[in-house]
């Protein structure tokens, strides 16, 4: 591990040093990519150099211990001595866990699409809550969220949604709400009282880079029509809105957000991109099944991920057999003790198919 560490350093020296090339600067291209990969090695290095300065701390204050007469000195040096042993395999504990290979698309923006699923209205209620609940959570984490497509039902819910939130590190923080979320509470037209369980469907995809996935124009059909809100009310009287079906694999994407067709185009696109890059994904994990065993439960859509029980105030996490009593914060977007859950079991799983 440690002439790993060593490497990675030199690297990073190599990568830091060809930054401050004039010629590299002139290139703007050429110095954003430098600049990344030395920005991905930093926290790597920055914890090493800890870890090596307090390995080398250890070794001064035992000679101190082991040299020194005075008594006084001796007790601080002891107290010094089992705070820096104390930090040492925490330190090691860390560097491991960045050394584990990270999922090349943790730092890419996210497509986040949210359905109702079964449950009628209260179905339709509900994924309007989960995409309430992502925004202040995305706000919460000075994300940029953008509404690229919504379809509200009768009752005042949504049928569904697509968001796209743009930030540092996003789809590590948010990959693991794909999947059914279920809600089990009394529904405010319920006049007996009776809990009913509804769901709604969530699928985070990373946002595709125009390089990763080539869309040729002849592979496209582009319908154009009038944006409509809820209940087939106008939005505007202008063919804006745009419907993408990508012919190879059916795929359909639409948007009608903007009043500018262009605009929403280039919304639909950006979905597209995203929902083919998934595909092409799914087919290669489907290919290399060990693979899936790296990541929180199989990453299938269809499974059960959480349960949100309004009546006990609770939100329970299947996966990882989490649960918490404040659902009220949760809905709120206070979702940092679960995200931060899930990421530490996915390191825990990556760490031990590692050490196979």
């Amino acid at each position: 591990m440690f002439d790993r560490l060593d490497a990675i350093e030199r690297t990073y020296e190599e990568l830091t040093a060809e930054l401050g090339s004039p010629e590299l600067m002139a290139d703007q291209k050429s110095y954003q990519k430098i600049a990344k990969q030395q920005r991905d090695l930093e926290k790597i290095v920055l914890k090493y150099r800890e870890y090596r300065s307090v390995r080398d701390a250890i070794v001064e204050t035992r000679e101190l211990l082991a040299e020194s007469a005075d008594e006084e000195m001796r007790e601080m040096a002891r107290a010094e001595l089992d705070d820096l042993e104390t930090r040492e395999p925490a330190l090691e504990a860390d560097l491991k866990i960045l050394l584990v290979p990270k999922d090349p698309n943790d730092d890419k923006n996210v497509l986040v699409e949210i359905r109702a699923g079964t449950g009628g209205d209260e179905a339709t209620l509900f994924a309007a809550e989960l995409m309430r609940m992502y925004v202040r959570f995305a706000e919460r984490q000075r994300w940029r969220v953008q509404i690229l497509d919504e379809s509200e039902s009768s009752a005042g819910g949504l049928k569904e949604a697509v968001l796209l939130i743009e930030g540092d590190g996003v789809y590590s923080r948010m990959k693991h709400e794909s999947g059914v979320h279920r809600v089990q509470r009394v529904p405010a037209t319920e006049t007996q009282g009776r809990i009913h369980t509804s769901a709604a469907t969530v699928a985070v995809l990373p946002e595709a880079e125009d390089v990763e996935i080539d869309v040729p124009e002849k592979d496209l059909r582009i319908d154009r029509f009038c944006s409509s809100g809820p209940g087939g009310q106008s939005v505007n009287t202008t063919y804006s809105a745009i419907r993408i079906t990508h012919l190879p694999t059916g795929v359909v994407v639409s948007c009608q957000d903007e009043k500018s067709q262009i605009k929403n185009r280039e919304k639909a696109m950006r979905v597209l991109r995203a929902r083919l890059l998934d595909l092409a994904e799914q087919e290669q994990h489907d290919k290399i099944s060990a693979e899936r065993k790296s990541q929180v439960g199989s990453g299938d859509r269809s499974e059960k991920i959480r349960t949100y029980n309004f009546k006990e105030n609770r939100v329970s996490d299947h996966r990882i057999g989490y649960t918490s009593h404040q659902l009220d914060q949760f809905m709120e977007g206070y979702v940092d003790d679960l995200v931060d859950a899930l990421v530490s079991h996915e390191q825990a799983e990556k760490l031990k198919n590692e050490a196979a």
